[in-house]
């Protein structure tokens, strides 16, 4: 039983896609389809730009669902999962895949969540930090005693999740973490506590765009980050979109689940291996590989 995954942020590299783009009509067609929904060249960022240019929010979120989304159509009759799955905006490029959400209304929301990140990035100071070595009850314990607002974000695997929250809070939570026996806990690089209440202006907003999408019963079910559950009901899916922003990503509980269907063929689609390493953590015998396009 197949499972086709797609990676979310932190896949992006400098250069990625053009591979794609000059080497399939379709694929060219599709950058430039995406310039224009997004009023700048993101073909020209993507395979020119510098690593800190593509750090860029509004950036790297279209390119990687670009990238995974061009790969999943170039795969054509060899995309047949019996489930899909995405980490975080990697669920958006799963949906339009298997037929949830058109390629450019999928990206204007790809375009608009993003920007709606950033944004309440800006408004708050805010971070997250990976705790690794540490079960994943502990890691919730000790944040749940913090003053300030700092919780458990991403799932990432057993031993590693990921917290989010205000600075002094997720400061002090990794001090204690530290003290209460995790392995590591490291301050990542990024300008906001994703997947946390500090997320609700933009949940808000993404709201409005969600709401007003035109979303189709997917090909197949979507295991979704809220609940690692499967769905085909457009309505359910629409909703845990929403939810995501100030939800947990439940990648974790998504591979133990697929895993436990019978999944043993994990193919992932789009820029990087991240998931593919993620899920040996899991289940080492799996059989993973990264889509490719003759």
């Amino acid at each position: 039983m197949k499972a086709m995954v797609f990676p979310g942020q932190g896949a992006q590299f400098s250069g990625m896609g053009k591979d794609l783009h000059d080497t399939h009509d379709f694929a060219k067609a599709r950058f430039a389809e995406a310039s224009e929904v997004l009023g700048f060249d993101i073909a020209d960022v993507m395979f020119n730009g510098s690593d800190e240019d593509l750090k860029q929010t509004k950036v790297t979120q279209p390119a990687i669902f670009l990238q995974s989304v061009i790969t999943a159509e170039g795969l054509g009759d060899s995309f047949n999962p019996q489930f899909v799955a995405g980490h975080s905006l990697g669920e958006f490029s799963a949906l339009v895949a298997a037929g949830g959400l058109d390629f450019a209304e999928g990206l204007r929301l790809v375009s608009e969540r993003a920007l709606a990140m950033q944004a309440a990035c800006e408004a708050t100071p805010s971070t997250m930090a990976a705790i690794l070595g540490m079960e994943d009850d502990a890691v919730e314990t000790v944040c749940s005693q913090i003053d300030g607002i700092v919780v458990a974000a991403n799932y990432n695997c057993p031993g590693q999740l990921v917290i989010s929250g205000e600075v002094p809070a997720v400061e002090a939570a990794c001090e204690q973490l530290k003290e209460a026996g995790a392995r590591r806990a490291l301050m990542l690089p990024v300008g906001g506590a994703f997947h946390s209440p500090l997320m609700e202006p933009a949940r808000e907003r993404l709201a409005l765009a969600l709401e007003a999408a035109n979303m189709k019963a997917p090909m197949c079910p979507i295991v979704q980050n809220v609940t690692a559950t499967p769905e085909t009901d457009p309505e359910v899916i629409r909703q845990n979109l929403i939810a995501q922003l100030t939800a947990p990503v439940r990648w974790t509980q998504t591979m133990q689940w697929l895993i436990s269907e019978g999944v043993n063929d994990v193919v992932e689609v789009g820029p990087g291996k991240v998931l593919q390493g993620l899920f040996k953590k899991v289940d080492r015998g799996l059989a993973t590989a990264s889509a490719t396009l003759a």
